[in-house]
């Protein structure tokens, strides 16, 4: 059994401690090499008259245009984040069919055959509902009005369910759909009329958790149609109820929102980008404190305060939601005779969210591995011309000494052994303010920020001739 105490530290070794220091000095090795490295890209002033045609004006061309697509580049690519990041949704249709098949009814003619004594119990009359959805790939489509959320179509050919038989040798294969009947709804029951014989009859389905993270829902809760049998030999009247699944979750909103946000049902981040542009709209935001904002009539009457926070917009907003109500599809189960001769199925249609499909390839985009690749090969190109280019600045600096030396070599000479001069004393530390040949000028006059006396060398300079001055014994 451990203890509770403080665990003491295992002793580093001297080959650890060796490692160590070893790793730690290739890395400062390495920021070393890179701070060395060059990162001037643009070419030397006066070069073009050194240069054969007009390479560099092209050369600038190019740098120009490099650095407007790497803008363009960058802006496109955070629009595809914010899209990505964004919970972007469509609106599409979900058909769903509903039909019920019976067994053993008197019309049937499935009686007691006394001449094979088969006395089971199992010819009870039973029926069979059957509920099947699929979401449709084109909302043109549609028969019906697309401005209902649920309307109840007529039966035609197109409406028709699939059923078992001999494949079209001439159909295109289709496409397996990605969403399912079992993907927008988290569960479903249906309502039954009270039963003459005082037996409960209730069918409800829930869908079950994801196992362990998984991505894929378990079977029970993956499928396109869901069957149920029960016993019975008279029409029926029942309520198919779906309840939504929906992520981010939609509300109901009340009346006294819906005057704000002209919206019945929205998500609660909806909501929220609702009422912060009415408040902008209507210019409630306090001028001292943009935070707060002043609450006209409808903004009183719904949240019943004078003045408001803007962080607490949740808060206010809360009170107005409620859960969005059931989907309800009614349908009659049909026991008779007369329907079974030519059985058409009840067709609803239901708009539900899915995502953009343009989502998932927008990620394929962004997850690209190539992108990483191709950025260490543009960082590669880009030093490799730093260093050219530094190469170039390099010659530039030599020829116009060369130049300057043929000219008048007498002057550039002088000239040159005073600046050395100057420039040796500075970094030793040994020139004086007033000393020297162009001592005098105006830049050594002035100071402040932007002064000779700002840069680096001076600061050196300054520093080592305090450090040679002898120290004064203090007073006791």
């Amino acid at each position: 059994m451990m203890s509770s105490g403080p665990h003491h530290q295992i002793p580093v070794t001297h080959a650890q401690m060796i490692r160590d220091q070893a790793h730690a000095a290739k890395m400062l090795e390495s920021a070393k090499r890179r701070s060395r490295q060059p990162t001037d890209k643009n070419l030397p002033d006066g070069v073009d008259d050194y240069i054969v045609g007009d390479v560099g004006q092209r050369y600038r061309e190019l740098r120009d245009f490099e650095r407007r697509l790497d803008a363009t580049m960058t802006r496109k690519r955070l629009d595809i984040v914010d899209a990505v990041t964004r919970s972007a949704k469509r609106w599409k249709t979900l058909r769903i069919w509903i039909t019920n098949t019976v067994q053993d009814q008197v019309w049937q003619g499935n009686g007691l055959n006394v001449d094979t004594f088969d006395f089971n119990s199992n010819l009870e009359p039973t029926y069979t509902v059957k509920i099947e959805a699929r979401l449709l790939d084109d909302d043109s489509d549609l028969d019906n009005d697309e401005d209902h959320e649920t309307t109840k179509a007529g039966s035609d050919d197109a409406d028709r369910m699939d059923e078992d038989g001999p494949a079209d040798p001439e159909s295109k294969p289709t496409k397996p759909p990605r969403y399912r009947f079992s993907h927008f709804f988290k569960a479903l029951h249906v309502d039954f009329p009270p039963n003459r014989r005082g037996i409960e009859q209730s069918v409800e389905w829930k869908k079950p958790e994801r196992v362990g993270g998984s991505p894929n829902l378990p079977a029970a809760g993956d499928f396109d149609e869901l069957t149920f049998k029960r016993h019975g030999d008279e029409n029926l009247n029942i309520i198919i109820n779906l309840i939504r699944h929906e992520e981010p979750g939609r509300y109901a909103i009340s009346p006294a929102l819906q005057d704000i946000i002209d919206m019945r049902e929205a998500t609660r981040q909806e909501i929220v980008m609702g009422v912060w542009e009415y408040i902008k709209m209507m210019g409630l935001s306090e001028e001292d404190e943009r935070r707060t904002f002043r609450c006209d009539g409808l903004l009183r009457t719904a949240f019943g305060i004078e003045i408001g926070e803007m962080p607490k917009l949740t808060d206010y907003i809360s009170p107005h939601l409620q859960p969005l109500p059931p989907v309800q599809l009614p349908y009659t189960i049909r026991l008779d005779e007369q329907f079974h001769k030519d059985p058409q199925p009840t067709v609803y249609d239901i708009r539900v969210a899915v995502d953009d499909p343009l989502r998932e390839k927008i990620s394929t985009f962004l997850n690209n591995p190539g992108y990483a690749g191709m950025l260490k090969e543009v960082a590669t190109l880009d030093e490799q011309l730093a260093v050219i280019i530094q190469a170039i600045h390099v010659s530039k600096a030599k020829h116009g000494f060369l130049k300057s030396l043929s000219e008048d070599p007498a002057t550039f000479v002088r000239d040159w052994l005073s600046s050395q001069k100057r420039d040796l004393e500075v970094i030793l530390g040994e020139a004086v303010r007033g000393g020297g040949e162009d001592a005098t000028g105006d830049e050594w006059r002035k100071g402040g920020k932007d002064s000779v006396w700002g840069t680096v060398n001076a600061r050196e300079s300054v520093n080592a001739l305090l450090s040679r001055m002898p120290s004064q014994p203090q007073p006791r």
